[in-house]
């Protein structure tokens, strides 16, 4: 074959760029997709000063343009978070097994802290239930909330602590591809398996039980309420349904709130070693579940409005606001879904929403915090299975299934695994099944043969498009993935097999397979062994009598060809922009092989 008798543009066989262009290039491309930095060019070197400024610290962007009218709204959805935040902050502190007040300190300072360099307009900042009892179900492994109360809070405040460290150098370094391993199915399954454990765990505050399994699992829990059915009281159990008749007659509520706002914690920081493998371990996972939950919601309501939020900000937002907590008395905290959606739906305009809920939240903690004293933990109990019952996506779950079963399986092992196991081994498996998901992908590329469609010039799936048409005597086959050590092995047999294939079929028309096309227009690399797997795969058509051409190789995979001598021996001649300009260069080849129609047709052999 020959591309210099086709008028088309030719090939571009520009040398190799130099390692340190190539390099930054790909640091780019791993680091910076978004490209961050695109505002500063062609500024004066003040200009780029600020705004470099506004763009780590957001609150410098939209403070100055800030007014009256945005602030009504803001007011009004701040106030409304805060008369959740309240009840939820005390509630959740209890599912961490921490004194309820930390609930309460954990919604002041970080959202005054988020509403400075978090990026997201809608995201109300807040305590979890999910992250609060991993916290609580890792920590109890090595020291017990009940037997050793002060230790544990240090724990919980380091953990808080670590988990701030490690968010913020994720942000730093540009590391979201990390959170990126927690799919959606991960995350959906996870969240319905949390919620139905923390509602299993809340039948101890229903029934009125004093002993209880510090396990998380639902056979453990059942075994729990079934063993220590002596301590059912019907009271309990009734008030659960009918909560104001309840309130006259129990006698648990939470306990003492003082008054106050957040006191320092600095000095109960634990870094000691007999502990800290089990806290960072709690700190890690627990920032990873926060990250991936917070900024998913950020986005999906940002989505909403037709804007945008960077996930590598919001990283170095919760970072700053999860250090700060764990010394000034607060706990991970995080965008929780129902906080976000009631400020969402109640009007917010910008993070300012963020400073009226710490505001109104410091006047709760200054005079009014010993009034939620007499709350009953029967009213905690059915505030947290509220809350759970919106993050068992039934309808979710459904949609994956029909939709995609792997990703469903995906989704129930993190359900059944943090249900009946624990919340760390359905998050790996569930990790785990994503990963071997996104392995199968690497290993096993997508390859199809290619038709030229009907009344058009495109070359599409022959699967896809049963009338594509391809000319007689050519196979184009697409490979659609990068081509490295993983799959060279698949991409060589699956490509022998597609010609064993159209041999076959045109067998019956008395034709015979002269040219075999490889489009790579889809792969982005290719390495050393892939290049040799080129080399053995036009050896063998070789030896068959079959002509191989290459199609569209892309700027990466042209200069490793190009290094690596294999244009050389390939040649450039059998190289080309695109399908119909290899067809053109081979028409002579294709007429010549119509003369020999009455040859014996000879059997592919690899």
């Amino acid at each position: 074959m020959d591309n210099s008798i086709n008028s088309e543009p030719q090939v571009n066989f520009a040398p190799p760029r130099d390692f340190a262009t190539t390099l930054k290039s790909d640091l780019k491309e791993t680091f910076f997709p978004d490209d961050p930095f695109r505002q500063f060019k062609d500024d004066k070197p003040t200009r780029r000063v600020t705004k470099a400024l506004q763009y780590f610290i957001p609150i410098l962007e939209w403070l100055p343009k800030y007014n009256l009218r945005l602030l009504r709204y803001d007011i009004l959805a701040g106030l409304t978070i805060t008369s959740l935040a309240i009840p939820q902050g005390i509630s959740y502190a209890k599912l961490a097994e921490i004194p309820p007040i930390i609930g309460l300190y954990s919604s002041f300072v970080p959202p005054l802290l988020y509403a400075v360099f978090g990026s997201s307009k809608h995201l109300a900042v807040g305590t979890v239930a999910a992250a609060s009892l991993l916290l609580s179900s890792t920590l109890d492994d090595v020291v017990s909330s009940k037997d050793n109360p002060a230790l544990y809070l240090q724990l919980v405040f380091t953990a808080t602590f670590i988990t701030g460290v490690f968010q913020t150098a994720l942000g730093f370094l540009r590391l979201g591809i990390l959170v990126d391993f927690l799919s959606h199915s991960t995350i959906t399954g996870f969240m319905g398996g949390t919620a139905t454990i923390i509602c299993l765990q809340q039948l101890k505050g229903f029934f009125g039980m004093n002993h209880f399994t510090t396990k998380t699992d639902v056979i453990s829990v059942m075994h729990a309420i079934i063993k220590n059915r002596k301590e059912w009281r019907w009271e309990s159990a009734v008030v659960g349904i009918v909560f104001l008749i309840f309130l006259q007659l129990t006698r648990y509520v939470v306990g003492h709130l003082k008054k106050g706002i957040n006191p320092s914690s600095i000095h109960l920081l634990n870094f000691d070693s007999k502990y800290l493998p089990t806290v960072a371990k709690a700190g890690i996972v627990t920032g990873l579940i926060a990250l991936a939950e917070g900024i998913a919601i950020g986005r999906s309501f940002a989505i909403m409005k037709n804007e945008q939020i960077d996930g590598n900000k919001e990283m170095i937002a919760f970072g700053f606001m999860n250090i700060v907590g764990s010394i000034t008395s607060c706990y991970l905290t995080t965008g929780p879904f129902s906080k976000t959606a009631v400020n969402f739906n109640a009007g917010c305009r910008t993070a300012m929403s963020n400073v009226v809920m710490a505001i109104f939240m410091g006047l709760t903690l200054l005079f009014l915090a010993p009034l939620f004293s007499y709350t009953p933990l029967v009213a905690l109990s059915a505030i947290i299975m509220s809350a759970m019952f919106g993050l068992i996506k039934y309808e979710e779950a459904y949609h994956l299934l029909k939709v995609d079963k792997f990703d469903f399986v995906i989704c129930m092992a993190a359900f059944l695994g943090v249900s009946f196991v624990s919340m760390d081994v359905g998050l790996m498996l569930s990790v785990g099944l994503g990963i071997i998901r996104a392995l199968l992908y690497v290993a096993r590329p997508a390859t199809c043969k290619l038709g030229k469609v009907p009344n058009s010039i495109l070359y599409r799936d022959f699967e896809q498009y049963p009338g594509s048409t391809n000319v007689p005597g050519i196979l184009v086959l697409q490979l659609g993935s990068p081509i490295y050590f993983a799959n060279c092995t698949y991409i060589r047999e699956r490509i022998l097999r597609w010609i064993r294939e159209e041999q076959a079929n045109i067998v019956s028309k008395g034709d015979i397979l002269e040219s075999v096309f490889l489009d790579l227009t889809g792969v982005t690399s290719i390495d050393m062994t892939g290049i040799e797997t080129l080399i053995e795969v036009h050896k063998t058509l070789q030896a068959n009598d079959i002509k191989m051409a290459i199609i569209n190789p892309r700027t990466k995979v042209m200069e490793k060809m190009i290094t690596s001598k294999f244009v050389d021996t390939f040649g450039k001649k059998n190289i080309f922009l695109s399908i119909d300009a290899a067809i053109d260069a081979c028409r002579f080849s294709l007429h010549n092989s119509k003369q020999h129609n009455n040859a014996p047709l000879q059997s592919f052999v690899v």
